[in-house]
């Protein structure tokens, strides 16, 4: 599930969601939207209720799945409760599933993968959560998914090693800095760096929020320091010659985006890179 949340600035926009897409992008116009909701993304939202979502779930729910799910809901009365509860939650995630109710059959998984306790339940519930908040229509139902995923992520990082702590902890990152709380995604970002300093991902997001935030030197330093490593990533690159380009240092911004340039076999990204350089000129 790899997935890469950047924050952008200026000319760059276009480019960037071309060189930099895993599957979900959500680059801001300015270096004023740091910190901030993106468009249509709930920052001061308060998150919805699980009981809301549910009752709005189920009156779109046909009969006969209906009086099953109500049958599950009240099915554990006796014996081995935490058994037979891990049971009925994975049987309503299925159901929902089949629904195409995503929150609600990821909630299930959720509550059948906190009673398990295993790293990979717990991951494998966060991560349905991961994969469909951002589709969310309302935004306190897509910040209640961000906080369930988030959670989750939690309960798993507690049972993992290193160096499945710091993907999980990138995932959080990219959930808490799309929701409106920057501050601790940096927070998350920068324990990855600490561990591993050559952490492509977080150093680049870091990089991308210094950009953004006006931080100019902090990202030619982070990525300066970087590249000095890894002197072939090419998002490394372009993000240190954006910092340039952004700074009002066109030449060596330049001098950069060609270097980047050369890093790309992709045909298509490099004439996007060409075209980017000539705008700048």
């Amino acid at each position: 599930m790899q997935k890469s949340q950047l924050i952008l600035i200026g000319g760059a926009i276009a480019l960037v969601a071309a060189l930099f897409i895993f599957g979900r992008t959500s680059p801001v116009a300015d270096k004023k939207a740091a910190g901030e909701a993106m468009p249509g993304q709930p920052h001061s939202v308060a998150a919805a209720k699980f009981e809301d979502i549910l009752q709005k779930a189920k009156e779109k729910a046909p009969a006969a799945q209906l009086a099953e799910i109500n049958s599950l809901e009240h099915a554990v009365v006796r014996g081995d409760v935490k058994t037979q509860q891990i049971a009925v939650n994975r049987k309503l995630y299925q159901i929902w599933e089949s629904l195409n109710e995503e929150p609600v059959a990821a909630y299930y998984a959720g509550e059948a993968a906190k009673l398990e306790n295993s790293e990979k339940s717990l991951t494998f519930a966060a991560n349905l959560f991961f994969k469909h908040y951002g589709h969310a229509k309302d935004a306190s139902v897509m910040k209640w998914q961000a906080e369930q995923a988030v959670e989750l992520f939690d309960k798993a990082i507690a049972l993992s090693t290193p160096p499945t702590i710091d993907s999980l902890r990138y995932y959080q990152a990219q959930i808490l800095l799309e929701t409106g709380e920057p501050m601790t995604a940096v927070a998350k970002l920068r324990d990855i760096v600490a561990n591993n300093p050559d952490n492509a991902d977080a150093q680049i997001m870091l990089g991308n929020m210094a950009i953004t935030s006006g931080q100019f030197d902090k990202a030619i330093e982070r990525m300066d320091g970087f590249l000095k490593r890894n002197p072939t990533n090419a998002k490394a690159m372009f993000i240190l010659a954006e910092a340039y380009r952004s700074k009002g240092d066109k030449d060596k911004a330049i001098e950069l985006f060609k270097q980047c340039r050369e890093l790309i076999a992709d045909p298509t990204l490099g004439a996007e890179i060409d075209n980017y350089i000539k705008s700048i000129k």
